[in-house]
């Protein structure tokens, strides 16, 4: 059974008013003060941001539970400092981010300007084990496709700077300013994987091979894929889902590549619509059918990715389970449908709708 590990970006906000707070520093210090050795939670690019890290699991029951567990230790750290945490992709409320002190962010600062101080934005990313890099690129080269569906089931990011985008997931928006974020081409080898990552560090343009944003890349630092397309999810239960369906997808991939099935050739400009379309509509539309890259009803591809991924799921017994959490997602929509209709039952207040939130991400 692969294990799943999952880290979180969390914002730190004013429980009253719901503005962002850079207080990551100080959460940090009470969390070392309390476990000198903890290893959980760590900065982020901005001082409005906590990211958390799970433990790799097999269960995802298990999966779950330590990531609820975390998100209510966050928050207890932030109330003893008299802020919150919300699972919220981007910031609903206008906010000018603060850049962590760190040489490393620093350089980022200097280096890209303004779309630097422009990402202050909250992903979920999802690490798979793999046996091989050889295993985890052919995973890489066969998941492509499928990418954007996870991104359309975790969108939580319509709001902006005080302005409904028009998108579910502005994040990825925001995030595709980066110059190595988004979809890649198949990469056919592991020596390729590593020949390309090896020469855009050497263009100088990124810092080193962790500034390599791929939707999905070789982690560094862990025996594992790493899937970076979703926005930090609302509810702790879709991030459950969101890792499920990538271990699915990457059980699936290895079972084609042992099998001699080549993975399906989509140009890179193609991939780059079905995500747009993914962060436009999220499930409330069309998404780009990941084998036709024709427009299709949002509900038909999810259920496309469930046929796809069936076996996988039956064999690590969470089909069931992945059915009923797809059915409830499909019923009460995503974390930007809540978002939206949060505001529209305030009467427009945006503060609100991180209060709201603030509270689901403790469920």
């Amino acid at each position: 059974m692969r294990t799943v590990g999952v880290e979180e970006e969390l914002l730190l906000v004013d429980p009253e008013s719901g503005e962002p707070r850079a207080l990551a520093a100080a959460v940090l210090a009470r969390a070392s003060l309390a476990d000198p050795g903890q290893d959980v939670f760590e900065k982020e690019l901005y001082g409005q941001m906590l990211e958390f890290a799970t433990q790799p699991r097999a269960d995802m029951a298990e999966l779950g539970e330590e990531l609820v567990r975390c998100r209510k230790e966050a928050g207890r750290l932030a109330g003893e400092l008299g802020c919150a945490v919300a699972a919220l992709a981007t910031s609903p409320l206008p906010v000018s981010p603060s850049v962590t002190l760190n040489p490393r962010y620093q350089w980022l600062a200097d280096h890209y300007g303004t779309a630097t101080r422009e990402q202050l934005v909250c992903g979920c990313h999802v690490h798979v084990a793999v046996e091989s890099d050889e295993e985890g690129v052919a995973a890489l080269d066969r998941i492509r496709p499928w990418l954007p569906v996870l991104l359309a089931i975790s969108a939580n990011s319509p709001f902006w700077q005080g302005d409904d985008t028009g998108y579910a997931s502005y994040r990825s928006q925001v995030w595709s300013r980066w110059p190595s974020a988004g979809p890649t081409e198949l990469f056919r080898s592991a020596a390729r994987y590593h020949r390309l990552v090896a020469d855009m560090v050497a263009t100088g343009v990124i810092l080193d091979e962790g500034m390599v944003y791929f939707d999905a890349r070789l982690a560094r630092r862990y025996p594992t894929v790493e899937i970076r397309v979703a926005d930090v999810c609302l509810r702790a239960e879709t991030a459950v889902l969101v890792a499920t369906l990538t271990r699915a997808l990457v059980e699936t991939a290895v079972r084609e590549w042992r099998a001699g099935r080549e993975p399906a050739d989509h140009g890179v400009a193609l991939q780059r619509m079905a995500a747009w379309r993914a962060a436009r509509s999220g499930l409330g539309g069309e998404l780009l059918d990941p084998v036709t890259l024709r427009p299709r009803a949002a509900r038909a591809v999810v259920d496309a990715l469930l046929a796809h991924t069936q076996e996988a799921l039956a064999a690590s017994g969470d089909l069931a389970a992945v059915e009923e959490a797809t059915s409830r997602l499909l019923r009460h929509g995503t974390g930007a449908d809540e978002q939206r209709r949060t505001r529209e039952r305030r009467s427009g207040s945006l503060r609100d709708v991180v209060t709201e939130c603030v509270h689901r991400t403790q469920e």
